[in-house]
């Protein structure tokens, strides 16, 4: 007989199986610790099992709009709050149209309703504008002061300042009378001058947030010389600028139903007049048309600002051309006095940040600083990365979901999974006998790093446990058992060749394990397929497919196989005892043959002998 070539290990060789059962012991303590740590120590369910908030969302007609409510504008505003609410962190979420001016948001239990509301329901319009003006938030009375004489603001002082902040900045100064104020406001809409730089300028290449320099009069424009009554010789006012001077007097933003009204209808092309909070203060500007909206915004997102304190803030980028607007407009305020060097940041009508320029800002980079939380900075630049909704919605109605018709669901899937796996264990038993032992326990191993990846995965990217993925984690009892079935004919068949049993397991292995691994990619990209090409709850029971899938291929190579060499070695099936499953006579086997073959019936001793 021939000696094996040296280098080449011969057939039937044991490996290590030590090694792969130390590996997948380490790996499902370390996920079980994890699972402990995280202190999620069970799958997030979805709605349908777990119950959780219903929205409901009408979209609303605007001025000049007559058609915006149509069949693509729904899908467009379906698509893009589907990808706000995955932005939190939720996964089986439900976005869907019902009839044909509704959207249906369903979201889990768990999650921060109140914080979702916002995403969901927030349009997200967000623009650039150049400041005009800015005064208290309470109206302005005429009679108040004489005309053109300094006057405190109407809340009996001036706001105080706030270095850095993201929220909107005090005005300079206290506010004038409503004469002076809307002669400035008139100026600045009509031509407003160029005045020379003022002294705030530092050549700093970013925007000075609320750092604003103190000039004459509460809008910032050239005030026209005091006077007890207008300038007869002055040229008589626009309707359109008198219609806003005469809005701005009297609007009251501490009153929540005038601050919604005021930049209603509000066109991006027109000036306007809005409302921000500063603290626990409101304040309103005149703002100048749009010089840089949301579409100009590549992406968007809140980080912690570790230059300047530790705050959070929210970081731009913008598109190219939305950098050489930026830059653009930056330049052009940079040469003005305040207020009017600065640019009012509007979210949805509201100003929400108004830092002042000193120069042009190049790089297509910006930030909103100051006065966030993680939440509101994270949230505001997940609805800024995902874009402004078509249409504008308001809440019809907020539900709470109960779980009861998904619970008994769950309860009869359970049962059917606990009859099916029933069914493959006792089919197991009296067919494989022994071999059962290996196979059940590999399933409670595959079933151990399945419920604890799940439930990682819930804390981690919010995955949640849905109908059709509890299907899915059913129907992978049925691979995972296909597997083993495959490996243990293999080992019958060299046995029936006349092969012993610790041989027969290490030949046995390359055949099972090409049969294995076709197998499972099969599932495996059908579920990926299944996955990309579905929405919304079947996108769960693929998910979970191909999950268990993977999982699959690592129990069988790192476990199942590793297992058998470890019992091949033991006189319970080394010996073919009868309840072993492998039995030499029960099987059929052949005598172990040496040499060549023979056409005739060789005797048993014979070929004992010979063996």
């Amino acid at each position: 007989m021939a000696a094996p070539k040296k280098g080449r290990r011969p057939t039937g060789a044991q490996g290590r199986p030590g090694r792969a059962l130390a590996i997948i012991l380490i790996a499902m303590v370390a996920l079980t610790a994890g699972m402990f740590l995280s202190k999620q120590t069970t799958p997030r369910l979805g709605i349908d099992l777990a119950g959780g908030t219903s929205i409901t969302l009408k979209a609303k007609s605007e001025p000049g709009k007559p058609n915006a409510i149509n069949e693509t504008n729904m899908n467009t505003a379906v698509g893009i709050i589907d990808r706000r609410v995955n932005g939190l962190g939720v996964s089986e979420a439900e976005v869907q149209t019902q009839g044909t001016d509704h959207i249906i948001v369903n979201i889990p239990k768990g999650v921060n309703e109140q914080q979702a509301r916002e995403q969901v329901g927030t349009t997200a319009q967000l623009y650039f504008r150049p400041v005009l003006a800015v005064a208290d938030g309470a109206p302005i009375a005429p009679e108040a002061t004489p005309s053109g004489s300094p006057s405190p603001s109407a809340s009996g002082s001036a706001p105080p300042k706030a270095e850095g902040s993201g929220k909107p900045s005090a005005p300079a100064t206290p506010s004038s009378s409503a004469t002076s104020q809307g002669r400035a406001i008139s100026e600045a809409l009509k031509a407003p001058a160029a005045p020379t730089p003022s002294p705030s300028a530092s050549g700093s290449k970013k925007a000075d947030d609320n750092k604003a320099t103190p000039s004459a009069s509460t809008s910032g424009a050239p005030s026209a010389s005091p006077s007890a009554s207008p300038d007869a010789s002055a040229p008589p006012v626009d309707p359109a600028v008198a219609d806003l001077q005469k809005k701005f007097a009297a609007l009251d933003c501490t009153d929540p139903a005038q601050r919604t009204a005021a930049a209603q209808g509000a066109k991006p092309e027109d000036s306007m007049i809005a409302c921000g909070q500063r603290d626990t203060q409101w304040f309103k500007w005149v703002l100048g048309p749009a010089q840089v909206d949301g579409q100009d915004v590549k992406d968007a997102k809140g980080v912690v600002d570790t230059q300047r304190g530790g705050g959070w803030i929210v970081q731009m980028q913008f598109t190219d051309k939305g950098a050489d607007k930026f830059a653009k407009i930056t330049g052009e305020l940079a040469t003005k006095q305040s207020p009017q060097n600065q640019f009012a940041i509007v979210l949805d009508g509201k100003v929400i940040s108004d830092p002042s320029v000193s120069q042009a800002l190049t790089g297509g980079n910006a930030e909103i600083s100051g006065g966030f939380t993680q939440e509101s900075a994270q949230d505001l630049g997940n609805m800024l990365s995902y874009g402004a909704l078509p249409l504008s919605f308001q809440e019809d109605s907020v539900t709470t979901v109960t779980p009861a018709l998904g619970g008994e669901q769950l309860r009869a899937g359970l049962i059917a999974g606990a009859i099916g796996l029933a069914l493959v264990v006792i089919y197991l038993l009296v067919y494989y006998r022994g071999l059962a032992f290996i196979a059940i326990v590999s399933l409670l191993v595959s079933a151990l790093l399945t419920y604890t990846i799940m439930s990682l995965l819930g804390k981690g990217i919010g995955f949640a446990l849905n109908l059709p993925a509890v299907c899915g984690a059913i129907v992978a009892i049925g691979i995972t058992a296909d597997s083993f079935i495959v490996y243990f004919e293999r080992i019958r068949d060299e046995i029936r060749e006349g092969r012993t049993l610790r041989p027969a397991v290490e030949r046995a292995w390359p055949r099972a394990r090409r049969t294995i691994l076709v197998s499972d990619f099969v599932s495996f990209l059908a579920a990926a397929v299944l996955f990309i090409v579905t929405v919304g709850k079947v996108q769960g029971f693929a998910f979970t497919l191909g999950l268990t899938t993977l999982l699959d291929v690592v129990v069988v190579f790192l476990f199942t196989k590793p297992i058998m060499t470890l019992l091949a070695r033991t006189k319970f099936f080394s010996s073919g005892h009868p309840w072993s499953g492998l039995d030499p006579k029960r099987l059929g086997a052949k005598p172990p043959l040496r040499g060549s073959r023979r056409t005739g019936p060789v005797p048993a001793p014979v070929d004992a002998k010979e063996a």
